[in-house]
């Protein structure tokens, strides 16, 4: 909650992608966030596809007609571009049914003009609107942290207009594209080392945590289930979660070998923002490595404190700048989502056909 007591103003960079969108639908549909728009760039797919995915599933889960989706970077700052269709396939979304195209009239109506603003000037004008209100906004990122980097190099007068960023990144020790490097910080290292600079409160959902979010058969029957006894799903809006989710399974299994299912990145940022509550969480200095022949993208965290480093409210580039998650209470995540997607049942477009 906001000091006020209401949601908490959010907003969402990512690059859907499968577990981005199961990150859209507990930021559309969680208790105690309210979700003020979308940014997408390049990740998991190309971007063109990383923006239709988010308006696609805008859609699909009912947000409210003001929450836009707007474009973002094209690639990293400095770096060659890169996708990742072994994981996720061609189009972010592979294997996904019954989701609707962007032909759809309904979901062409989610491309206005509004959303056509680019993913600087609409995270900017949402925290100016939100700041003058009363409110500082969360900022959840879910992807390479491009589209933050250039915002906050362009509106450093906006950074107390923040609450936290939380991002799912990184690993302590471990990676999934490198012996040590995760793919969101990979993918453009010297974006995340400036959002880690900047002085705002961070978070790190790192590697560590989200392995512990197994997405197993027993969660996949109760998302396909519902309130029924029977095998199927019972509605097109969880039959578009299971197939959605059991690509995933499948392409983490044949590429990392996870055999119980696929770990849910990418929600884990917006269940940290409902329910903070259900995380533990250590402070540390957070850095990347830019240079190393080995362990570009790695993030360096000093749990040993080595720097000799103090917390204090600064949070920039002289201190202890990030929160790294250490633990989730894995059966309280799932409960979320899953009530979250009850939630979504009841008004999903999907379900209305």
């Amino acid at each position: 909650m906001s000091a006020s007591g209401h949601a908490r103003p959010i907003w969402l960079d990512c690059d859907p992608g499968h577990d981005d969108a199961i990150a859209i639908l507990l930021a559309v549909h969680c208790p105690n966030v309210r979700l003020l728009g979308i940014s997408t760039c390049h990740g998991n797919a190309p971007p063109s596809c990383t923006h239709a995915n988010a308006v696609r599933l805008l859609h699909a889960y009912h947000a409210p007609v003001d929450v836009h989706a707007h474009r973002g970077a094209t690639k990293p700052l400095i770096r060659p571009v890169r996708s990742d269709s072994e994981i996720h396939g061609e189009d972010g979304l592979g294997g996904v049914e019954g989701l609707p195209t962007l032909d759809e009239p309904a979901v062409k109506e989610r491309v206005n003009l509004d959303g056509r603003r680019s993913a600087v000037e609409g995270i900017a004008k949402a925290i100016k609107n939100s700041y003058l209100n009363g409110a500082k906004v969360s900022i959840a990122t879910t992807g390479p942290m491009t589209n933050l980097a250039l915002f906050i190099t362009l509106h450093p007068e906006l950074c107390e207009a923040i609450e936290e960023i939380v991002f799912m990144g990184g690993g302590v020790g471990i990676g999934n594209r490198s012996a040590v490097a995760e793919y969101n910080i990979l993918c453009d290292p010297e974006a995340a080392q400036i959002v880690l600079d900047c002085p705002v409160k961070k978070t790190m959902i790192p590697l560590n945590v989200t392995h512990m979010c197994i997405f197993n058969s027993e969660i996949q029957r109760r998302l396909a289930n519902g309130s029924s006894a029977e095998g199927n799903p019972v509605t097109p809006l969880r039959h578009m979660l299971s197939t959605l989710i059991l690509f995933f399974a499948s392409t983490y299994k044949s590429t990392f070998r996870f055999e119980d299912g696929p770990p849910l990145h990418d929600p884990l940022t917006i269940a940290y923002l409902s329910r903070p509550d259900i995380f533990k969480t250590t402070r540390y200095r957070v850095d990347v490595e830019l240079t190393g022949t080995y362990t570009t993208g790695e993030t360096v965290v000093d749990v040993w404190n080595y720097l000799d480093l103090v917390e204090d409210d600064n949070w920039g580039v002289n201190g202890k700048n990030c929160l790294v998650a250490q633990s989730v209470d894995v059966a309280a995540f799932f409960d979320t989502f899953l009530a979250c997607v009850e939630k979504c049942d009841k008004v999903s477009p999907l379900n209305q056909q």
